[in-house]
């Protein structure tokens, strides 16, 4: 509970500092670089303060990454949760279009793992282009990635601001029941290679005239 009540009193301090772009910034040059704060909550959360990093039409989540690690005969689940607050000041219009994330995953005879991500804007799940969520079978040892897109409608501000929260719910499974006792089932959500350190998600925006 005390989980909750704090993240539901810190979403009132979250917001992406948009009053001083024009209409015609939004819709040439996209958002200008800043920082803003992220809340973060689930029994999987890497330690530390995450960030978003917004700069043109991307918006990145930096903090370690993490993962689910599971010895035979175990079964482990981790979450970790992420919510932003967005207030998209009057004369704009803007689109969340594609949230991009990758990982890996090495899963040995006998395991499974599985990703489970679900996108969220103003406390309801956001439909996708694609599936956000993949299961990983017997004998998977590789990278994998997933570029997402979101069946979101343009967010209209056009006469008057909006606020909302914008959340991605990341849940790992790691099965270990049935492999060999000196292995491992392990499945995670790596960094992104970008410049501005450990990027786990990034969500796409489009700006659209009014």
């Amino acid at each position: 509970m005390k989980i909750l009540s704090g993240l539901i009193s810190s979403l009132t301090l979250l917001s992406f500092n948009l009053v001083g772009l024009s209409q015609v910034q939004a819709q040439t040059q996209g958002f200008e670089f800043q920082t803003v704060p992220v809340t973060l909550f689930g029994n999987g959360c890497p330690d530390g303060t995450a960030q978003g990093i917004l700069n043109g039409d991307t918006l990145s989540i930096t903090f370690s990454a993490f993962g689910a690690l599971a010895s035979p005969p175990k079964v482990v689940s981790e979450s970790c949760n992420l919510r932003i607050g967005l207030n998209v000041p009057s004369g704009l219009n803007v689109q969340p279009i594609n949230v991009n994330y990758i990982g890996f995953a090495d899963v040995p005879q006998g395991g499974s793992a599985d990703l489970n991500v679900r996108i969220t804007f103003a406390g309801q799940q956001v439909p996708t282009n694609n599936n956000p969520n993949a299961t990983f079978g017997p004998g998977f040892s590789d990278v994998w990635s997933k570029n997402v897109g979101i069946t979101l409608g343009t967010i209209n501000a056009c006469k008057n601001p909006v606020s909302s929260i914008f959340g991605i719910n990341s849940n790992l499974t790691a099965r270990a029941r049935n492999i060999s006792a000196n292995q491992q089932t392990q499945i995670r959500i790596d960094t992104i290679d970008t410049t501005i350190g450990p990027v786990l998600f990034q969500i796409k925006f489009a700006f659209n005239p009014c």
